[in-house]
């Protein structure tokens, strides 16, 4: 048995210079043929971190991954058919480790796609609003978060680094001085590697240094 208590998640990622989120297109009413953020009802008896997986599995195909409690939405017009409640969560993802087990196994949606942030289509229910607070969230967070490198490969280049921060504060950043602060806050790690199977030259590659940053973020 339902509940009148939906569960929504907000995936986020980065790929090709772009901040994306991944969407599904409805194939039930109300919104049929809408996109909207992959998410379902929670059965009665269902333990909340139980339905989020089972959602997230169902809608996605996607296990195993940290979602982060974003907020409850309750607005009495956001669902055609009554006040229904819905928590969002948040989730950061790499690319290149989910890229090839995206999959939808239920019904109620057509097909999922990636949506670069500044183009999304017209979304289902107030589902444009829970997005727009996830990135909102990830810009006010951003200077003291993991968050950007949650986006990126394990080895990165400071061009995609850049990207990144780019995508989330939505506006462009002058290179000398975005490398310089990064630099002087002592979480990279310069490796003596470069791209590979890149057309242009070959930029080198860092990583980010976790453990440097958490001591560094309990001492402040």
């Amino acid at each position: 048995m339902q509940t009148h208590f939906t569960i929504d998640c907000v995936i986020l990622t980065f790929d090709d210079g772009e901040l994306k989120v991944l969407l599904a297109e409805r194939n039930e009413y109300p919104y049929k043929d809408w996109w909207a953020i992959p998410g379902y009802f929670v059965n009665k008896y269902e333990e909340m971190e139980d339905a989020v997986a089972r959602i997230l599995l169902e809608m996605t195909g996607l296990k195993d991954i940290y979602m982060d409690q974003l907020a409850a939405f309750a607005g009495v017009k956001r669902h055609p058919e009554g006040r229904i409640l819905t928590v969002a969560y948040l989730a950061l993802v790499q690319m290149d480790e989910v890229r090839n087990k995206i999959a939808t196994g239920t019904t109620y949606m057509k097909q999922l796609k990636w949506f670069p942030i500044t183009e999304l289509p017209d979304l289902a229910f107030d589902h444009k609003e829970i997005i727009e607070l996830s990135v909102d969230r990830l810009k006010r967070s951003v200077t003291f978060s993991t968050a950007p490198y949650e986006l990126l490969p394990t080895k990165f280049t400071l061009t995609q680094l850049q990207q990144v921060y780019e995508g989330l504060l939505n506006k462009k950043l002058d290179k000398r001085n975005f490398r310089k602060k990064i630099n002087n806050l002592g979480y990279l790690k310069e490796l003596n590697e470069y791209q590979k199977g890149v057309s242009y030259r070959a930029a080198k590659l860092y990583a980010f240094d976790k453990k440097k940053f958490l001591k560094q973020f309990n001492q402040d």
